[in-house]
């Protein structure tokens, strides 16, 4: 994620809904015989930013303790089994979509909240008060970025996964309670050989719908309605 010559296709760089994308032999990954591209292509981008930022928190996340999950969808619902296979924290998952929130349970979730105005106050109740050692945002934008960050105890860690919002925090606030803001790019080359091994050993399953490369304003339509589970995979024709 941070080398020197980095392009990232999508955001510094054309790509990403093409059908083709010249990359080099270092960034293959060799498949299995019989395993399709499309039922493996979300594990090395969403999935492995999801245990990219899972595996960061390892350290902090002992019996005990708790981490909250914010948003239970194309990322969110791989971060919240790599918790599971990873941690014995307890997992609080947070979104505001009924139906996402009710498949959580199956992924390892130990509660969950509606974001329905009342949630922070669940969090606290849920936290005698204090907040969560870690709080996993994979939303950071239409005010969660913001809420992630209430929700975070004093000398906890608030993940920032997704983007869209601004993080505006009086600095006071960071230097009074001693907590950390973490951002999470993706992740490494060794990250996706070991969640591939997760995913072998039936740890963790991403949830994707394909949809043919023409059909991208369905594939936005549906994420943005709220209609995907999962990831959504474009797939070229022929």
């Amino acid at each position: 994620m941070h080398c020197e010559r980095q392009a990232f296709p999508g955001i510094d760089t054309d790509g990403g809904m093409a059908e083709y994308i010249r990359t080099s032999a270092r960034a293959a990954v060799k498949l299995a015989p019989g395993v399709e591209p499309a039922a493996v292509a979300a594990l090395a981008d969403a999935g492995l930013t999801a245990y990219h930022a899972a595996k960061k928190a390892v350290p902090l996340l002992y019996p005990g303790t708790t981490c909250v999950v914010m948003g239970a969808g194309g990322l969110g619902h791989l971060g919240i089994q790599c918790l599971r296979a990873m941690t014995a924290t307890r997992i609080v998952v947070l979104d505001r979509n009924e139906e996402a929130l009710a498949l959580t349970r199956d992924w390892g979730a130990d509660e969950i909240v509606l974001v329905d105005g009342s949630h922070l106050d669940r969090i606290s109740e849920l936290t005698d008060g204090k907040g969560a050692e870690v709080v996993l945002d994979f939303v950071a934008e239409g005010g969660a970025e913001k809420e992630g960050w209430l929700m975070t105890k004093r000398a906890g860690s608030h993940y920032i996964i997704g983007y869209g919002g601004t993080v505006e925090i009086p600095a006071i606030d960071v230097i009074s309670t001693e907590r950390n803001i973490i951002g999470n790019l993706v992740g490494s080359y060794n990250d996706l050989v070991e969640l591939m091994a997760l995913a072998a050993a039936g740890k963790v399953e991403m949830l994707t719908q394909t949809y043919p490369l023409d059909a991208v304003n369905d594939a936005m339509d549906d994420l943005e309605g709220g209609r995907l589970r999962g990831r959504g995979i474009l797939v070229p024709a022929g």
